[in-house]
């Protein structure tokens, strides 16, 4: 703080005599703040000084048990993304690829669905770290940083990607539905259009409530639950199997090079990681760090109301949001990928591989064969079961698929629609494919476009990973920047307030009383304040001397690129052996 000096200036600017300077001096003497007063304002100035740039002070120490309930309260607020993101991990593709895994190569393939789930995860922690830093997701990144022949290239592929896994949506729910409720496959391929009525319900996140977009995420979970049960279920039913057996499947063996067991793996991988998911996960941190700086009062009202209005291009979240919400996610995801999708696809093909694998139905096995299979060697209700699993996964995939495409829609082109008109245009598109392949070849035919689809996704997949990669190791894009000089004058200003606040004997009754008797006299009260600018800059509250950077380090990027080549070279591998006719 500087010093506060009083000038007295007559008001005519002509000496006065000496015989009306006692009023003057009356004033001098209230205004002059005597000596007591001088070192309270030293003494409160140099407190402030201090409490600006020390350190808070820590909390004070809780109990064990109220640290564990806190931790508990801080962890059970972001429980719901990891649900709906791993709803793409076990959607009817996974289905349709971990039957034919299982009941080709019995369990030896269950390496490749650690490995995929590996993969999901590392990928996963890669698009929620991008969009918790930026505020942003992969799609509106791509469009700030790419050229538009780029992002358009991009769209396409990531449609490309929402349509394949629309496709493998609307083959599990006919078949669900073929088998459950007798409806053919034509009319239930037609039917799956009825879930548009649930989309209706879908969230924006800017125009809901953090309490909406939790019960949102939890009826996604009640329906990830229902799968997760229907599949405890089934492994408690089916005939013996070792243990140790099922668990050696978890280790790679020189099954895997084999050209079948290739194809079956790249559709696990194109099954488990899904492109889509990593918009989706970029996306869905949003509403959780916009909830966090509205709460503390780190987001204005401008931009609150554009933001209830459902845009979020103007916000970015501070980086105490940032430190106090990316870890959890990332926690919360990685639980849910390794335990519940992990869980799913490892299940399905342990099922498939303990009834069908060795029977004449394996080289052909798919989700009826496993349905027929589940209902001669356990019971009618086992089949049921099954299908009924299949059945909440692809309604829920379904809805996620919508948001995903939603997203990508918006970022890649800026290009805003209603998300039920969204869901009808993006599931016409992929249910005539499946009307041409139920009406020309039927059974037989929508296994193979299920399958295939899979693959396709596999395909597709180290086009729109690379931009990830690159973003999350590139130093503009995952650096917090300092406050500018103009927002550190702006915050000093905002704390150099009245003199008033800094000294409390000179209140502002007496400063009014003080003008009133300088108008008497002539003399008008100047009070200066020299202010400097203080060394150091803080954004959202946070002292920040420097600009704080998030990108990949060199380990994590070195890991990413693996990756991302040795998916690339796995399809590389895969088309000249479908173009050799190998598989």
């Amino acid at each position: 703080m500087g010093v506060t000096d009083y000038v007295l200036e007559p008001r005519d600017g002509q000496d006065h005599p000496p015989a009306s300077s006692s009023i003057s001096q009356k004033l001098m003497k209230r205004l002059r703040p005597s000596k007591k007063a001088a070192v309270q304002i030293s003494t409160e100035e140099t407190r402030r000084e201090e409490r600006s740039t020390a350190p808070p002070s820590p909390p004070p120490k809780l109990s064990r048990t109220a640290r564990c309930i806190n931790t508990v309260k801080k962890y059970g607020r972001f429980i719901g993304p990891g649900f709906m993101i791993s709803v793409a991990y076990m959607d009817p593709g996974n289905y349709s690829t971990d039957v034919l895994a299982g009941a080709q190569f019995e369990f030896k393939l269950l390496f490749v669905i650690l490995l995929s789930s590996v993969i999901a995860v590392f990928l996963q922690n890669l698009a929620i770290k991008l969009g918790t830093v930026t505020g942003r997701d992969l799609a509106q990144i791509s469009r700030d940083e790419f050229p538009r022949w780029i992002n358009l290239s991009l769209y396409l592929l990531a449609e490309a990607a929402i349509i394949c896994t629309d496709i493998a949506e609307v083959i599990g729910t006919a078949v669900a539905l073929n088998i459950l409720l007798r409806i053919p496959l034509i009319a239930g391929v037609v039917i799956t259009i009825v879930d548009v009525l649930i989309v209706l319900l879908a969230h924006r996140p800017g125009k809901s409530s953090m309490r909406v977009i939790r019960m949102f995420e939890y009826g996604i979970a009640i329906l990830v639950f229902g799968v997760v049960i229907c599949f405890a279920v089934e492994l408690s039913r089916i005939p013996s199997v070792p243990v140790g057996h099922v668990f050696k499947g978890f280790l790679p063996s020189s099954t895997l090079t084999s050209s079948d067991a290739l194809y079956a793996s790249c559709g696990i991988l194109g099954a488990t990681v899904m492109p889509h998911s990593l918009y989706l996960g970029s996306s869905i941190v949003k509403p959780r760090l916009l909830d966090y700086d509205v709460r503390n009062g780190n987001v204005d009202k401008d931009l609150l109301e554009e933001i209830e209005d459902g845009y979020y291009d103007n916000y970015r979240p501070s980086i105490t949001a940032i430190d106090w919400c990316m870890k959890i996610s990332i926690i919360e995801l990685s639980f849910s990928l390794l335990t519940f999708a992990m869980f799913v696809n490892a299940a399905i093909l342990v099922v498939a591989g303990a009834t069908i694998h060795g029977t004449d139905m394996a080289d052909d096995a798919d989700l009826y064969s496993i349905h027929d299979t589940l209902s001669k060697i356990l019971s009618a209700g086992a089949g049921t079961v099954f299908m009924l699993a299949l059945l909440f996964s692809g309604q829920s995939a379904g809805i996620i698929c919508t948001i995903a495409g939603q997203i990508v829609s918006e970022g890649y082109l800026n290009w805003t629609i209603k998300p039920w008109m969204r869901r009808l245009i993006t599931r016409m598109v992929a249910i005539v494919p499946c009307l041409v392949v139920a009406g020309a070849v039927g059974r037989k035919g929508l296994n193979q476009t299920l399958n295939a689809s899979q693959v396709a996704l596999s395909i597709l997949l180290p086009f729109l990973v690379a931009p990830l990669v690159y973003f999350t190791c590139k130093q503009s894009v995952m650096t917090i920047p300092p406050a500018s000089v103009e927002e550190a004058q702006a915050e000093a200003a905002a704390g150099a307030t009245d003199v008033a606040m800094i000294a409390p004997d000179m209140s502002t009754h007496s400063q009014t009383e003080s003008r009133e008797n300088n108008e008497e006299v002539g003399v008008t009260t100047t009070i200066t304040r020299s202010q400097e600018p203080p060394e150091f800059r803080f954004r959202a509250g946070k002292l920040l001397t420097e600009a704080v950077s998030y990108r990949n380090n060199w380990f994590t990027a070195a890991l990413a690129i693996a990756i991302w080549l040795f998916i690339a070279v796995l399809n590389v591998y895969l088309i000249v052996s479908l173009g050799m006719g190998r598989s």
